[in-house]
């Protein structure tokens, strides 16, 4: 009796990319393109689906350059190619030597659809877009808050302006109910009332991925919004029904805050080079008058009467102590207007806020509490101090109770 061979993972992986490669001579494949990249090194790489499956395909940079067209997720194509395996990876795909366009998946028809009726119906007018505040105080955000994109934003708004308040009014942005919930948030935070602008996407992702800032729901909300609405969904080359509602399209959540908020630095900047205007008019003033009045003292006409003179005198000892004072007066404004900028900054850096008795406390998952409710008996938490941390455990819990 025989032993039974053994095979290795990579010996296996071998024989089964032979097999396929064999069985299945060069042979065209119509499908859906979906979650559509081009890396840097020039290879394509895509899935074709159908509504029963799908399949991983590549196209190398070589074969790339004769496209004559832009593949985007969503389009149907047919692509001429013969099957074989990533061994590295363990599974099959195609690989694509030539690709055609076949048409426009579903949702792409979908996407084109809606567009051009909410375009009829003037919910793109660029006449009806708001202008967006200039120093915003507070900042609605639309997104997940488990997504990378809130802490991007979060990471520009404290680097950028610290003194921005950033409202949360969390939603899922994929899946199922995601397009309701993104309305619901939008019309949240105009009840609320309280914010400047409102920001409202996602990080990039497939078509799929981004649907739910193409439902009608969710433009309708953005166009019935009376707060300024900027759009920051998916990626630079990613563009949805939202994009051309809002009042604004950034290419990325992070982009969207680098939009809204000003740049303390260029701030500082400004008010700097606005003190070396002054003193340089305040100078160019005082030569100016020197020089007048020196043609005029070499006047012949103003030799003889030393009254004259003196009187010319005197008055540019008058002019000159006037522009002296209003010179100083202008310095110590600027330089008061720089003073409370910096000061309104400090006093909002979290580490101030922190050290006034305040504190962060975090749940085991790292998520921050908020609601007493939210938090159990016994469990431990992270409390974060002005100086220092510590974890304690929870023994009482008091329901909220609002002061009004």
């Amino acid at each position: 009796m025989h032993a039974q061979k053994v095979y290795q993972v990579s010996e296996l992986t071998r024989e089964i990319k032979g097999l396929l490669e064999e069985s299945f001579p060069v042979l065209w494949v119509e499908g859906e393109i979906s979650g559509y990249k081009r890396h840097s090194s020039g290879h394509h790489y895509f899935t074709l689906k159908d509504s029963l499956a799908q399949l991983s395909a590549v196209m190398w940079r070589g074969r790339a350059a004769a496209l004559t067209f832009a593949p985007i997720d969503g389009m149907k194509v047919l692509a001429w190619g013969s099957l074989s395996v990533y061994e590295a990876g363990g599974r099959y795909q195609l690989d694509v030597l030539l690709l055609r366009p076949a048409g426009l998946g579903e949702l792409q028809i979908a996407f084109e659809a809606l567009k051009a009726r909410l375009a009829a119906e003037g919910l793109f007018d660029t006449a009806r877009k708001k202008a967006l505040p200039p120093f915003p105080k507070r900042i609605g955000i639309v997104t997940s808050p488990d997504g990378a994109a809130l802490q991007d934003v979060r990471t520009v708004a404290a680097k950028r302006w610290p003194a921005a308040v950033l409202v949360l009014a969390p939603a899922r942005v994929q899946g199922e109910g995601a397009a309701a919930e993104i309305a619901a948030a939008l019309k949240d935070l105009n009840a609320f009332g309280k914010v400047d602008v409102i920001v409202v996407g996602r990080g990039g992702g497939s078509l799929e991925d981004l649907w739910a800032f193409n439902e009608e729901i969710v433009a309708r909300a953005i166009f019935a919004s009376k707060t300024p609405v900027v759009s920051a969904v998916g990626h630079e080359v990613d563009f949805t029904i939202s994009d051309f509602v809002a009042d604004l399209r950034a290419p990325t959540p992070s982009a969207a805050m680098e939009i809204i908020l000003p740049d303390r630095e260029e701030i500082a900047a400004e008010l700097l080079a606005l003190r070396q205007r002054i003193s340089r008019r305040v100078f160019e003033t005082l030569t100016s008058a020197k020089g007048r009045l020196s043609h005029l003292a070499a006047h012949w006409a103003l030799r003889r009467p030393v009254d004259l003179v003196r009187g010319h005198r005197q008055r540019l000892d008058e002019l000159e102590t006037r522009l002296q004072s209003a010179a100083t007066r202008l310095t110590q404004a600027a330089r008061q207007k720089l003073v409370h900028i910096q000061n309104l900054l400090r006093a909002h850096h979290p580490h101030v806020v922190l050290a006034r008795g305040f504190s962060i406390v975090t749940r085991p998952d790292g998520s921050i509490l908020r609601d007493a409710s939210a938090t159990r008996i016994d469990e431990i938490l992270h409390i974060r101090l002005g100086r220092g941390e510590l974890d304690a455990g929870v023994k009482t819990i008091q329901p909220y109770s609002d002061p009004e």
